[in-house]
């Protein structure tokens, strides 16, 4: 019964968040402009410059590299709503019930994953028209990667902004922590080579294991895999894995503390 209660409750939670997204023109249109700008333009303009250069299509490469990036910032970024719902006390409604504070997290978590890959329907849509050379096969195959992706993402909102008491300083303090993962996590260029300082900060950099995580199993098997991934896809998953329990267990636990300390 307790375990039903639990599953309700992560439901009832993702399913707000969703039904919230749909409903928001604006985040729904805002959601697309950097993945139109980075594929399109930024893509477009690599593939020209260095797509024969590397070896590989450039903008595939990219393509993939920003789905990985796109379910990780957008699942990150969609957490900020707990931010919104302590600014409306909605938040204190929902630990008063009885659910694990897990189970609220969690639920969150779900509802901006569901977010994420809904919004990963139209960056394909944008890829088609623009004739971005696509293995659907190996596409498919990374619908399991993708749900990982999110998870990752989510789990890595939760502890950087379960210290953030309102929106003001999510909308100042979030841009510093995830716009250099774009550049640090390999979305735009490959990594495999970087001079030590760089090298040491990408490896930091979360986002970088959730993007090589995707293009692994996308280039599994291809002759581009040894020149573009950094790690086997069981190493990035079990990165992955270890980094999530450390994020969510201490990222739940500060915002509870915070929540009781308000």
């Amino acid at each position: 019964m307790k375990i039903k209660r639990e599953i309700n409750a992560i439901f009832a939670i993702a399913s707000r968040d969703f039904i919230k997204f749909i409903r928001d023109r604006f985040r729904i249109v805002a959601t697309f402009i950097f993945p139109i700008i980075f594929i399109g333009i930024l893509g477009g303009s690599l593939q020209s410059n260095l797509g024969k250069t590397v070896g590989y299509n450039f903008l595939t490469f990219v393509f993939i590299g920003v789905i990985g990036q796109t379910l990780f910032q957008s699942t990150a970024s969609g957490i900020i709503s707990l931010v919104r719902d302590r600014e409306e006390d909605f938040a204190q409604e929902m630990f008063v019930a009885p659910v694990s504070r897990f189970s609220i997290v969690l639920g969150k978590i779900v509802g901006e994953s569901t977010v994420a890959l809904a919004q990963i329907l139209g960056i394909v849509i944008f890829a088609l028209v623009i004739r971005v050379p696509i293995d659907w096969t190996h596409f498919v195959r990374l619908i399991p990667a993708m749900f990982v992706a999110c998870l990752f993402g989510g789990a890595f909102g939760v502890l950087v902004l379960a210290n953030l008491g309102t929106q003001v300083s999510v909308q100042q303090i979030f841009p510093f922590v995830i716009f250099p993962q774009f550049f640090l996590s390999g979305v735009f260029a490959p990594i495999k080579n970087l001079p030590p300082v760089l090298f040491l900060f990408s490896r930091l950099a979360p986002m970088t294991y959730a993007v090589d995580l995707v293009r692994s199993i996308y280039y599994w098997g291809t002759p581009e895999y040894s020149k573009i991934v950094l790690h086997s896809p069981l190493v990035n998953l079990a990165i992955i894995s270890a980094i999530f329990l450390v994020f969510l267990s201490a990222g739940t636990f500060l915002f509870v503390r915070n929540e009781r300390n308000r």
